[in-house]
């Protein structure tokens, strides 16, 4: 007889669990993206690092969800499902949406006293840089279109007619989203902000990603890399090293706050 999920179980996905890992890290998708985005960084992290993977609603089997379209309703929910699984060292990852989507998660996460590790930012630029954004406007096939011209999405699945009709909703939804977001001014985290990004990824400058720096009063890094905004896919094992190394570092000098 085949159990419901719980709440946190249709939220977060532990693909390889670690239950001696000292540190765990909340990994966002990107718009459109799923918590199968990474597996294979679970899979490498693990067992030092046991990697949570947020899945949201309106996508693979959470698809006849009602996808949430603004990031604050994103971010409250994740939150929520996080506050229980913070008695161990805690860090956020997230690219592209994910990242903003991290960013507002952990100051949630300060308000409520929780001492975050550190927060990793990908191919997004900071809050306080606004740019219009408007895909979700596009007809499918434009916003097809669009996605290919990102990548990210294997063009096979692109192709595919009976995938994408299932899926253009919660990518749909996603960019709703973004365009919809508008950062409201408050005081920097104490979290350590590190951020990464592709060198000729259209959607983030490198002035944009700087600009990270003003959001935080802790340690501030910017790493670039090769590549456009999915850059990740060919540098994850650099990416990833640097994240395993960040997190080895603050938990042999104790808490980031």
């Amino acid at each position: 007889m085949t159990q419901n999920p719980s709440r946190s179980q249709l939220w977060i996905r532990t693909f390889h669990p670690a239950p001696g890992a000292a540190t765990r890290l909340v990994c966002l998708p990107h718009a459109g993206g799923s918590a199968s985005f990474y597996f294979p960084a679970s899979r490498a992290l693990s067992p030092a690092i046991e990697v949570l993977a947020v899945q949201y609603p309106g996508r693979q089997d959470r698809r006849i969800e009602r996808c949430l379209e603004t990031i604050t309703e994103l971010a409250d929910a994740i939150t929520e499902e996080l506050l229980p699984l913070t008695d161990k060292s805690l860090a956020l990852f997230g690219h592209s949406m994910g990242a903003t989507i991290a960013f507002e998660v952990a100051q949630r996460l300060e308000d409520h006293g929780i001492k975050l590790s550190a927060i990793f930012l990908s191919g997004r630029r900071a809050p306080s840089i606004d740019r219009p954004e408007n895909l979700h406007l596009l007809d499918d096939r434009a916003l097809l279109e669009a996605l290919k011209e990102i990548g990210g999405t294997d063009a096979a699945i692109l192709e595919d007619e009976e995938l994408m009709r299932m899926s253009i909703g919660a990518i749909r939804g996603d960019y709703k989203a973004i365009s919809s977001y508008r950062w409201q001014r408050r005081p920097p985290l104490r979290t350590p902000i590190h951020v990464h990004v592709g060198d000729t990824d259209p959607q983030v400058s490198r002035t944009e990603a700087q600009a990270w720096a003003q959001h935080t009063t802790g340690e501030f890094s910017l790493s670039t890399y090769s590549g456009g905004h999915f850059y990740i896919n060919e540098h994850a094992p650099r990416l990833l090293g640097a994240i395993s190394g960040r997190l080895a570092d603050s938990v042999e000098g104790g808490p980031a706050l």
